[in-house]
């Protein structure tokens, strides 16, 4: 399995405790597994079913189609929302709507400059510079960061922000992120 993200992990620590946790795109489950060893009460979400039946006693799992199915998640509300190395860009009103007040927004993923080291490749998977700035307007930034990350080698941005929190300056550049 691999490891959590280290900005998952950098960040979780502002979730409320034994808080609501979404996990969009959760795949295999590696921050679902870890974020509810640690206590949260955590949803997964993903089209895969055969990659989420392991996580049937772990979490409550939501099997949908992101992409070409409805929100399966009306009105629900979450302490936290989670995606990593996904990106759908009609789906980001629903991440708003989907944070409770005081709620953790992280979402780390492929960006412009990806193409070069590898897959994503094609421009609708990568965030174009400054975009999860703008998915998150509104929110209050706690950190920001883009450029390239080693092991493997990528281009990424990545965002920790809060429903509700005043913002913190951002760290921005095209340095490589410090993880």
């Amino acid at each position: 399995m691999q490891e959590v993200s280290d900005w998952v992990a950098r960040w979780a620590h502002l979730i409320r405790p034994g808080g609501s946790v979404l996990d969009l795109a959760c795949g295999s489950g590696r921050h679902l597994r870890w974020l509810a060893a640690r206590g949260f009460a955590v949803t997964g979400v993903d089209r895969d079913a055969e990659a989420l039946a392991p996580l049937a006693g772990l979490a409550e799992i939501v099997v949908a189609d992101l992409e070409s199915g409805p929100w399966p998640l009306p009105g629900r509300r979450f302490d936290a929302v989670i995606v990593t190395n996904y990106l759908w860009r009609p789906l980001a009103p629903h991440l708003r709507d989907s944070l409770a007040e005081g709620a953790l927004y992280l979402h780390e993923t492929f960006a412009d400059g990806n193409e070069a080291l590898g897959r994503p490749r094609r421009p609708e998977f990568l965030l174009r510079r400054g975009e999860l700035l703008e998915i998150a307007a509104g929110l209050g930034v706690v950190a920001y960061e883009e450029g390239r990350l080693e092991a493997p080698a990528r281009i990424v941005q990545r965002i920790a922000a809060q429903l509700g929190a005043a913002a913190a300056p951002a760290l921005r550049g095209g340095a490589g992120p410090g993880g």
